[in-house]
Order: structure tokens, then sequence, then C-alpha cells
């Protein structure tokens, strides 16, 4: 069982972080509004929304009322963009293809999209850098490479990749001024989030098989929430534990209990 906390200024901006978190639908989780630390009561002004998102299991899922899912929620796919029009998911989403081969040929839009913004900034900014859209293992990144004459692209990775991580949200921004979508592609720098993820799947998956063995839970080191739906996804896989993430960003964190 997988679950993690939200939190937001309301319930719908709350629901909308976890399962950003989760990479779920609204129909398939369960949701329970927690009390303010503060005044032990939910929704006190001033305070932000906490809620916490339980996946259900798949029979639990397909057996959920449809008369209780909003046009939003059915179309609503894996991305991770916050709704801004109230619902669980944003109506931006309504449009996003069902069929495999259709969403290949958006993906690939998307990414034409972000290359060519990417390419605008690197000009501007007198970068030499080559840009490539790639299909890789269900993700379409836009990789970024230095050019003949710059071999280090550091400055477009920052510390811990916080650089890159501005990067992707502006291209998020782009690709959702111009076409109302979520943006699903993902922009890396020299292979960074390649190799970061992994060893974010490495260190996770090596953590959960310890806490298999001896009980006691681990908690990782604070991660942004792409990289925590990495480690939800990785320790899914594995039987006999369950993830929860903890904390406020920039220290929220995956923990990884027995189940």
């Amino acid at each position: 069982m997988r679950e993690v906390e939200g939190s937001g200024e309301g319930v719908d901006e709350a629901v909308d972080a976890a399962l950003a978190e989760l990479g779920a639908s609204r129909d398939e989780v369960d949701v329970e509004v927690l009390p303010d630390g503060r005044s032990g009561a939910p929704g006190v002004e001033g305070a932000p929304t906490r809620v916490r998102v339980t996946m259900r299991d798949s029979a639990d899922a397909e057996s959920a009322d449809d008369s209780m899912r909003s046009p939003a929620d059915s179309a609503a796919g894996d991305g991770d963009e916050p709704s801004t029009d109230g619902s669980a998911r944003g109506s931006d989403v309504g449009d996003e293809p069902d069929d495999e081969g259709d969403n290949e040929e958006w993906l690939d839009d998307q990414a034409d999209l972000v290359a060519d913004f990417l390419e605008d900034l690197f000009d501007a900014m007198d970068l030499p850098a080559e840009v490539e859209p790639l299909y890789e293992d269900g993700t379409m990144y836009v990789d970024v490479w230095a050019g003949e004459d710059d071999e280090n692209l550091g400055i477009l990775i920052g510390r811990h990749g916080a650089a890159l991580d501005a990067l992707q949200e502006i291209a998020r921004t782009v690709v959702h001024h111009r076409t109302g979508e979520r943006c699903q592609v993902v922009v890396d720098v020299e292979d960074y989030r390649k190799r970061r993820r992994a060893q974010i799947v490495s260190r996770a998956m090596q953590a959960a098989r310890r806490v298999q063995e001896t009980g006691r839970p681990e908690r990782l080191d604070p991660m942004n929430a792409y990289e925590r739906k990495i480690v939800h996804d990785a320790v899914g896989e594995i039987s006999g534990v369950a993830t929860a993430s903890e904390g406020e960003d920039p220290d929220r964190r995956v923990v990884i209990r027995r189940s």
C-alpha cells in the first residue's frame, strides 16, 4: 500500500500535490483530511490544509462508483502538474490521448515545443548546446548536450540539480501556456537525470530489502517530487514494504516501512 501526505491552500490543492507525487488519478485513491498540527482541527484559517492520500488496491479502484467521478478525474493521466481550476485534476487534461500511438505523437509534439524553446533560450544566453528529444523507458526526454566549444553545462544543472529543476519548471509552464496541456516531457542535461534516477532506484531497492529483513523503517534523503515518485514506483515492485512521504519541501523525504 502506498500513501503520501500533501498540503496546500484547500483540499483540492493538497490532494493535487499528493496525486502528483503518487502519479495517480483521483479515482485510484482514498483521501483523508488531516487536522492542523497547531489547532487540531482541519481547515483552520491561515493554516495549510493537509491530506493523506492512499492508493487503493486494484480491486477497490475498479469497483469505485463511477457516478462520483468528474470528467476531469476520468480523463486524468499520470502527470505531475497541479490543477488550477479547483478540481482534483485540471480540465486541461481532457484532451490527452488514450491510444498508445496517439500518445507518442502527442509526446513528440510536446518535445518539439520544449526543444524549440530551449534552443531559443540558449541562443539568447550565447550558450553553445545541442538539444535532442529522446523517448526512453517510457519517458520522453529533451536532452541537452554540450556543444563543441563548451564541454561544461554545469551551470544548467546547478547544485543538487536545482538549476535543472528550475529549467524544467520553465519548460512545463511554456507547454501549458501554449497548449493547455500538462507537460509530460522531462528536460535532462548531460544525462544527469538518468544517472540520478539509476542511483535513486538502486538505493531505494537496497533500503527496501533491509526493511524487509529487519522490520525497521528507513528514511531516505530529502528529494524533490520527481525523485520521490521514482522511489514510490521502485519500492512498489517489492512485496511486504510500503512507502510514504513526510516533512515539508525542501526537506520532504520518503519513508519505507513494512506493510
